[in-house]
Formats: C-alpha cells, structure tokens, sequence
C-alpha cells in the first residue's frame, strides 16, 4: 500500500517575522494528505507572542517538539520527511547551519535535510544583509538548501498583514511541490 502523505517539518526561530510562521501554519492546516510537524525556539514563542499578540500557536493540530529533542523523527535521516521550513530562519541559525554546527532539534533537521538531499527551506527575515549572512546564505545554497526572503509582493493587491505574507509563504508551498489556489502573475485579480 502507498502512503500519499507527505510529511513536512516547521521550524520556526526567533526572528522577527512571526506573521509568516502563522500564515504558513494556516495554510498547511488547510491541505489535505500532509503531516506537519513543528519546533519553535524559545525565543520564537517570545516573538511570537510580543508580535502576534497572542500564544495560537497552541492551537495548531501539528505535533510540535522541544528545540533541544533529538529524538524527534526529523532529526533523523531514516525518517521519511520530505522537508524542513525554517520561517523566520534567523541569521543565527542559518549561520549555525551553513557551519555544520547541529546544536537544537531545527539546526539538527537542517543538517538532515542537506544530507540527506531533501528540500531544507529558509525564509529568512533580516535586512540589511552584512557579507557573513551573504557567505552563509551562498554556503547554504552550494550545499542544496533554498534561501527565501522574506520580500512580499504587491502586485496582486494584498489587503492585510496576512495576505502579504501570504505572497511569500504561497511561495514556499510552491516550492514543496503543493498546489495551492494563489494569484500568480499574469491572472486576473478577483
């Protein structure tokens, strides 16, 4: 029997940029045939709540694990995950990762994904970039992981926080290779 499940992992740091956690979330609790499971920082919880105003992230269905669980299935390369977002990924970890440096469950299940040649997803958030997060955004690319920026767009008019972050979380469901209904260029805004 075929399992059509696709099994993603979230991992989500203590950048600022806690919208796009949320809208990701959202958005991956509406697809049917996937299991999400998730990790949050300390500090993400923190941001999240100064931010967002509010602790919902409570009332998500995914499995979360603590950032220092190792025994989590993604921390493993004999599990069948097919992928990690990190949103936000914040400069530190990206750096901890483009150093090999495994020291939380996200950093553990980024190295998993490089290694494993799976798809590893970082939306990163801070801005102005210095030369170090360039090398390590290059380093992370050399070794197969995608950078995201966390660059809305505006061409299809969004209306809230959410519908902008939106045109970049869309972004990165395009990129695990699940269709979802999201204005693209060229189509007519409703």
């Amino acid at each position: 029997m075929v399992n059509n499940t696709i099994k993603i992992a979230v991992g989500i740091t203590g950048a600022s940029g806690s919208i796009y956690a949320k809208v990701l979330l959202d958005t991956l609790e509406k697809i049917k045939n996937i299991e999400v499971a998730c990790v949050m920082s300390k500090n993400a919880k923190d941001v999240w709540k100064w931010e967002l105003q509010n602790e919902d992230y409570n009332n998500y269905p995914f499995r979360f694990y603590e950032s220092n669980d190792f025994m989590a299935p993604f921390a493993s390369g004999s599990s069948n995950y097919e992928a990690l977002v990190i949103a936000p990924c914040s400069m530190g970890t990206l750096g901890r990762i483009a150093a090999g440096v495994s020291d939380s469950l996200v950093t553990r299940a980024a190295d998993v994904m490089l290694k494993e040649r799976r798809k590893l997803i970082c939306l990163v958030r801070d801005t102005p970039y210095n030369l170090i997060h360039i090398h390590n955004m290059k380093t992370v690319t050399e070794a197969g992981g995608i950078i995201v920026p966390a660059s809305p767009s505006f061409y299809s008019m969004p209306k809230s926080f959410e519908q902008l972050a939106a045109t970049v979380t869309d972004r990165i469901i395009g990129l695990l290779g699940i269709n979802i209904k999201t204005y693209q260029w060229g189509e007519e805004l409703k």
